[in-house]
């Protein structure tokens, strides 16, 4: 594609753009077309006119001035295809936002105006998750705000839109980590057990609740670590030094000496349905390997998100195990790792040295 920012207000520079069907030229022109009585916008996919029944037009209101109505393809007196489609899709996040209930496919898309088909490629391509996802994720930030303020479990179930204990229980253990009452009480009832070691790269922490890895968190000294833990987790049973866990700390251990070798051990992460996304997204990048933010944000379906990837990057809760170590900015340079530039450099290197 060849960039219009440098444009030449000459009829050749127009009609050179509308040759390729440029973009970045929609919007600073638009074109008729004498033997068809139509103008479009220079992208238009119709297909091409000769240049001698082809005239140039400042707007939209010069064209139809001009006795020209508007191309049913390209439909230049519209917003663009992609603001249209982002409008489309705000549009419908709106609707779910502030429904009570949820609403099905079919309804969104009928009422933004597109088939079920095209409107799911499309939300999930401006998103980066399925319309169900991100339903399912905004009744689980209501559910979580209700349970610390409503009266019982079950009105902050139905005041979140699930429609059934049911539908809140089964989702209940990927969503929220624990049972709604648990939550609602602070994790009140959650056994977590955990020990603080020491490795290469300073003291480490290990804990894990009975479905797998819930946080492996680095630092200097281990008592900074075990206060994270206890906010994390505020009315856990946090259960320590049991010998039982210690092969659990030395398999964690032997990942960040030798992280290229993987760790075969389930993990219990809790976050959003788009940090999860990241989050397996980010432990497809193969050991020794390096990626951008913004090559991260478009592998997860979202171009421009690469601020938004960064933050989930730093919720990251299990260090190497889930490896936001191999992101790095643009130009190459290290950046944005919780637990210190120098970890992140040295996790690097053993991986290429691995």
């Amino acid at each position: 594609m060849h960039a219009m920012t440098s444009i030449d207000d000459t009829d050749d520079a127009r009609w050179a753009a509308v040759q390729r069907r440029d973009p970045d030229a929609d919007g600073r022109f638009y074109y008729s077309v004498s033997t068809t009585g139509v103008y479009c916008r220079p992208s238009c996919p119709s297909r091409g006119a000769l240049r001698a029944h082809v005239a140039f037009h400042p707007d939209c209101a010069a064209a139809e001035a001009a006795g020209f109505r508007a191309c049913q393809r390209c439909h230049p007196a519209l917003p663009p295809l992609a603001e249209r489609q982002a409008q489309a899709v705000t549009r419908a996040c709106r609707l779910i936002d502030a429904a009570e209930a949820a609403i099905d496919l079919d309804s969104l898309a009928q009422a933004v105006g597109m088939s079920r088909f095209h409107f799911h490629r499309i939300f999930k391509a401006h998103t980066g998750i399925t319309p169900k996802a991100y339903a399912s994720a905004r009744r689980t930030a209501r559910l979580q705000q209700g349970l610390g303020t409503a009266q019982s479990v079950t009105a902050a179930l139905y005041d979140a839109g699930f429609g059934s204990s049911g539908r809140l229980y089964e989702a209940s253990a990927g969503a929220l980590g624990m049972t709604p009452g648990r939550y609602r009480a602070g994790g009140q009832g959650e056994t977590i057990r955990f020990a603080v070691g020491a490795c290469s790269l300073g003291a480490i922490l290990v804990a894990a609740t009975e479905r797998g890895m819930c946080a492996i968190l680095l630092g200097d000294e281990p008592e900074p670590l075990v206060r994270d833990l206890q906010e994390r987790f505020p009315r856990a049973e946090l259960k320590g030094a049991e010998p039982a866990f210690e092969q659990t700390v030395a398999q964690v251990v032997g990942l960040v000496e030798a992280p290229h070798l993987g760790l075969d051990l389930p993990l219990d992460v809790r976050g959003t349905a788009f940090q999860r996304r990241v989050w397996e997204a980010l432990r497809a990048v193969p050991a020794g390997t390096t990626v951008s933010y913004a090559e991260l944000a478009e592998r997860v379906g979202l171009p421009a998100g690469a601020r938004a990837v960064a933050g989930a990057c730093a919720a990251n809760p299990v260090a190497v195990a889930i490896p936001c170590h191999r992101v790095v900015r643009q130009d190459g340079a290290l950046s944005g790792y919780r637990w210190g530039i120098e970890r992140k450099r040295t996790l690097l290197e053993r991986e290429a040295g691995g």
